[in-house]
């Protein structure tokens, strides 16, 4: 794996140094889901990104996921400086700094005007990039990519976090572990690239995600439960290399700072059309449960540990509920 690694990155290299004899200054971007305007937020971000910059003067090709490696990879060339845009998950960053993960605690954020007014008017987004870009980092922007997270499995219905009993749920990390055993469930780690197979053989029985996630990625043959719990926004980050943003001109710095806030937009928009996946869900065989107010407050107070599990200090929680402006 470390050899076939290497390789790539040294292919791709070779590549960059040949573009750059050739006058070329192609910015790649890296995709994270398929390929779809209705169905993916993330790329809806990273197409109206590239077209932007296109029609502005600057060459943008768009990468498939997994064509130039996976999200470790991706963030080790980002920080090269072999990869100029990568769409990558909230914790690949993490690694450098963990004040990202405030956009990770449970029952945390109303909605995604409150995630903005804190990375932005709030100051979240500087202060992130003031750690990653020593790094060879840049977050660029964090974009949605669907409604509130809830919770699926291949079971049963989960209307309360009783039902979570006997549930051993895909995690993103041992954080979410804990999550899960606060809810009085079983957490296991599981590569994204291994969940169809966990799914089916019992590995896991479901994970949380928006509610689009397996519609997009084919998931509805085998997850046949949906708990609409909004636990947190679902959330992607754009990153660029430190190396390649400093070098740009000043025009093409302006060009790519104005791509982004196109597609923010476009990205932002996008969310409002997503109330149909709901009845996509149902056609596919998923049932669907909505949490009344008692069941999401025994959710949320169930959630506490999430708040104490050391990924995020005190002081870095308190900084980002002041950033909100409550």
């Amino acid at each position: 794996m470390k050899t076939a690694s290497l390789l790539k990155t040294t292919l791709l290299a070779a590549a960059m140094a040949v573009a750059a004899q050739a006058g070329f200054a192609q910015v790649k971007v890296a995709l994270d889901s398929p390929a779809d305007l209705e169905g993916s937020g993330s790329y809806v971000w990273a197409h109206t990104f590239a077209e932007h910059l296109k029609a502005n003067g600057m060459e943008a090709e768009e990468f498939q996921r997994g064509a130039l490696g996976g999200d470790d990879e991706l963030f080790d060339q980002i920080s090269q400086g072999l990869l100029e845009v990568s769409m990558s998950p909230l914790g690949i960053v993490g690694s450098i700094d963990k004040t990202i993960y405030g956009l990770r605690l449970p029952y945390f954020f109303k909605d995604m005007a409150e995630v903005d007014r804190a990375l932005n008017e709030g100051g979240m987004l500087e202060k992130i990039n003031a750690a990653t870009t020593r790094e060879g980092v840049r977050v660029l922007a964090v974009d949605t990519v669907g409604q509130a997270a809830g919770i699926f499995n291949t079971k049963k219905p989960v209307k309360s976090v009783a039902d979570m009993a006997g549930l051993r749920m895909r995690a993103l990390d041992e954080s979410q572990i804990d999550l899960y055993k606060a809810w009085g469930a079983d957490g296991t780690i599981v590569s994204w690239a291994e969940v169809p197979n966990a799914l089916q053989t019992g590995v896991a029985d479901g994970y949380l995600n928006p509610n689009f996630v397996p519609l997009l990625f084919g998931h509805t043959d085998f997850l046949k439960h949906f708990t609409d719990a909004a636990i947190n926004p679902s959330l992607r980050i754009a990153i660029a290399s430190e190396d390649w943003y400093q070098g740009l001109s000043d025009e093409e710095r302006a060009t790519v700072d104005a791509a982004v806030e196109a597609a923010n937009s476009a990205n932002r928009a996008w969310l409002g059309t997503q109330d149909g996946v709901f009845d996509k869900l149902r056609a596919a065989g998923v049932e669907i449960q909505t949490l009344d107010d008692a069941a999401r407050a025994e959710f949320r107070d169930a959630s506490g540990p999430a708040y104490d599990s050391g990924l995020l200090s005190k002081e870095q929680i308190a900084t980002w509920e002041a950033a909100k402006g409550n």
